[in-house]
């Protein structure tokens, strides 16, 4: 990993992130136009020709023309699937429309993987809502589990003389005695990217271990799973979170199929009272590495409307 594409990284979050909040103003200020925009289902691939699109319809000139108005939904709960897509719902709208999709479809499922039918609809939701392509088996390698318990795990050092006091956020989970699987994430603090500070961060511990094939092929399957990107999502909140496979565990005799670091937990408000609860995890499907570790609650890799 190295220092270049931390500060991409970070260009980009900081522009994803603008792009949002002006998306959002539309919506408050010029109701008619970004209703308009819903009922054409504009979702342009790039600026020139958004620019030359919303000009020859006059759209330019309505927004200029247009007053100011409070910031109100403008798109009723049966058109919510149209307004995440275009970019204007809030993250408790996405999470929501996620739940709604996905709960019936675990509804009383026993610990395990869903039935093909039902996975392959959840997988497909959350490809269509967040634009995640995800799946429970990829190049050969299957987990025992997609449904299951996840617990709340401690801090990881991530360098070596790493403390506690160095993290950020949820401190309360202490730091493990012990390192990962796979050891330190950075050879030292100074050399640690922003990259490697988010593996940890945002870390699973998965069952390889208990994996069928584990004693035949433990080497290749300890070099496959190493920092393996994963998605875990709460059905019960439609709450999701991309992370890497950081840690082996938790043990079988706990009840739980999978561990989350301390701030994935809270990402899945699962992070207070018994600190555990039921979960879909999949792999994801990211060959060129486009997707962001930590709260997945927007469209991830489709154009959105560009207003010049």
């Amino acid at each position: 990993m190295s220092a270049q594409p931390s500060k991409y990284y970070k260009l980009k979050t900081k522009l994803r992130a603008h792009r949002k909040r002006a998306r959002a103003s539309l919506v408050g200020k010029h109701q008619k136009a970004a209703c308009w925009l819903a009922k054409k289902s504009l979702a342009l691939p790039g600026a020139q020709k958004s620019v030359k699109l919303l000009t020859s319809a006059g759209l330019a000139g309505s927004l200029l023309l247009s007053s100011p108005a409070k910031a109100v939904d403008i798109f009723p709960p049966a058109k919510i699937e149209e307004k995440v897509k275009l970019g204007f719902a809030s993250a408790e709208e996405t999470s929501n429309l996620l739940a709604q999709k996905i709960n019936p479809l675990v509804g009383d499922q026993p610990i395990g993987h869903l039935p093909k039918e039902a996975e392959d609809k959840v997988c497909q939701e959350l490809k269509n809502i967040l634009g995640v392509d995800v799946c429970s088996e990829l190049e050969g390698n299957k987990l025992n589990h997609s449904f299951g318990w996840i617990g709340y795990e401690q801090h990881l050092k991530r360098f070596p003389a790493d403390t506690l006091e160095k993290h950020h956020d949820e401190l309360v989970a202490g730091i493990a005695p012990g390192l990962g699987a796979w050891g330190f994430f950075s050879e030292s603090e100074e050399a640690m990217t922003s990259e490697e500070e988010l593996c940890e961060k945002y870390y699973f511990a998965v069952q390889t271990l208990y994996m069928p094939d584990f004693q035949v092929r433990s080497q290749e399957i300890y070099d496959w799973f190493r920092y393996r990107k994963m998605i875990v999502v709460n059905p019960e909140n439609g709450r999701a979170v991309v992370g890497v496979v950081g840690d082996a565990g938790p043990a079988e005799w706990t009840g739980k199929q999978l561990g989350g670091s301390p701030e994935i937990m809270k990402a899945l408000d699962l992070h207070l009272g018994y600190r555990k609860g039921k979960v879909l995890f999949f792999f994801v499907k990211d060959p060129e590495d486009k997707i962001p570790l930590g709260p997945i609650n927007y469209p991830i890799g489709t154009e959105q409307p560009i207003l010049a």
